[in-house]
């Protein structure tokens, strides 16, 4: 995960990240995090095409991904598959080291192994696998985890010692994998598409009045089903979401600009004021005034 100095994660309007993680020679990245350093010890939602690898090293650490909540405590771990939308919290200094790698990592795409071992995986219905110490098997895969963390302080053969870790610990998930998920298609690759078309919708149009029919219009749904699919994926409702997208582009502007609150309230799709100023505290715990001087 690349974060900007602001401790705040960089997505685009379908809250897919905007950072590559590792590049075309070495699409592998490692970042040894703390979620105190994240506002609100939060990282957002959002979602990327790599395959994403994480350690609780201290701390617990509580997950949202897709429609599930995971709470994860010291010493365990988890899989996060290619393309889901995930969000992290933790109220204390929780440190997580992870890391990141493209599918292409772990082989050649179009090759045989890809095929058989890597892409049965990441286009099937496993959205993610946490791994729990107290299982002898997903235990191999923790230690295994621990050696790659340890190997990128080995300048002299980090990359190719990562790269045959990375293997290691795909063939012990795959070895152990329920295969109903291997023959079994995501289903809910539809769905989240129309969740990402209203989201689009709202971060194209947060500045307008906006109601609950144009954001299920837009994608083609009833009001029923956006309600469900917000709730299902996000555990928010579609306004609630559109209130904090705005917020967020409000403090956006606090911070990067001189503009007046009530300016930065109009602009942001709040009529009035002061009820902009008494979500903004209720959100970010501060007033815009703090926030900006902060």
């Amino acid at each position: 995960m690349d974060y900007q100095s602001h401790n705040k994660i960089v997505t685009d309007e379908n809250l897919m990240e905007t950072i590559k993680h590792g590049d075309s020679i070495y699409p592998f990245k490692y970042y040894d995090e703390r979620m105190s350093q994240f506002d609100f010890h939060c990282i957002e939602w959002h979602w990327h095409t790599e395959l994403e690898f994480v350690y609780i090293k201290s701390g617990t650490l509580t997950l949202w991904i897709g429609e599930c909540k995971i709470e994860l405590s010291e010493g365990n771990g988890i899989f996060i598959n290619s393309r889901i939308l995930h969000r992290f919290y933790s109220p204390d200094e929780t440190v997580i080291p992870n890391f990141l790698c493209m599918p292409s990592f772990i082989a050649q795409e179009n090759s045989l192994i890809y095929q058989k071992y890597v892409q049965s995986i990441t286009s099937s219905s496993l959205a993610f696998l946490p791994f729990y110490k107290d299982i002898p098997w997903q235990m191999e895969i923790l230690s295994t985890m621990k050696k790659i963390i340890s190997a990128q302080n080995d300048a002299s053969v980090c990359e190719l010692t990562t790269s045959v870790l990375v293997q290691k610990l795909w063939l012990i998930m795959f070895q152990n994998i329920d295969r109903e998920y291997l023959t079994e298609q995501a289903n809910n690759s539809s769905a989240q598409a129309r969740l990402q078309l209203m989201m689009q919708f709202i971060h194209q149009n947060y500045s307008k009045n906006v109601s609950l029919t144009e954001i299920a219009d837009y994608a083609k749904i009833s009001k029923s089903s956006a309600l469900n699919l917000f709730n299902k994926f996000l555990h928010i409702t579609p306004i609630n979401y559109l209130i904090k997208y705005r917020l967020k582009e409000a403090a956006i502007l606090l911070a990067k600009t001189e503009k007046k609150i009530k300016t930065i309230s109009y602009e942001t799709g709040f009529r009035n004021v002061e009820y902009f100023c008494r979500l903004f505290k209720k959100y970010y715990q501060i007033t815009p005034t703090e926030y900006r001087n902060a």
